[in-house]
């Protein structure tokens, strides 16, 4: 099935894929969809060169994705890249496509001259920690705090 998967970087023309990926964001994640962002928005988002939404499409629908933030670093001239979500539809899960969208940012990432991608991650969710750990990520222990209005 990997080898059926197809990988795309979405661009402003992608509007309704990235609301197709929203959508399965908020199965996986059980989410509700309240608050969804107008077309505006996300058509904004899409043009920014320091967003990135990726989807693995299969059978001409959208299975899995991610979205990541380059982040400029201020002690030196350079950027890191953070993954902000990463999903894939719960009948497709354990079947390379996590894999095969972390291959393609960590591609896009060297394009970019990035030598640094990072994650976070729930320290329960254990089969996000298993996924991480398994895609040569490197575990860092840190105490995340929230501040909200």
């Amino acid at each position: 099935m990997r080898d059926e998967i197809k990988i795309k970087v979405l661009s402003k023309d992608d509007l309704v894929s990235f609301r197709e990926l929203i959508t399965l964001f908020q199965e996986v994640f059980d989410h509700s969809d309240d608050d969804l962002p107008t077309n505006g928005y996300l058509t904004e988002l899409l043009l920014k060169s320091d967003f990135v939404v990726l989807v693995a499409i299969y059978d001409q629908q959208i299975v899995g994705g991610l979205t990541a933030y380059e982040i400029r670093k201020y002690h030196k001239e350079a950027t890191e890249l953070f993954i902000y979500d990463i999903a894939v539809k719960r009948e497709f899960q354990r079947k390379g496509i996590g894999k095969a969208l972390l291959s393609k940012l960590k591609s896009l990432s060297s394009e970019r001259g990035i030598d640094e991608m990072f994650v976070a991650a729930h320290a329960d969710d254990v089969q996000a920690l298993q996924f991480y750990k398994g895609t040569g990520g490197e575990q860092e222990k840190v105490v995340h705090f929230n501040y909200y209005n």
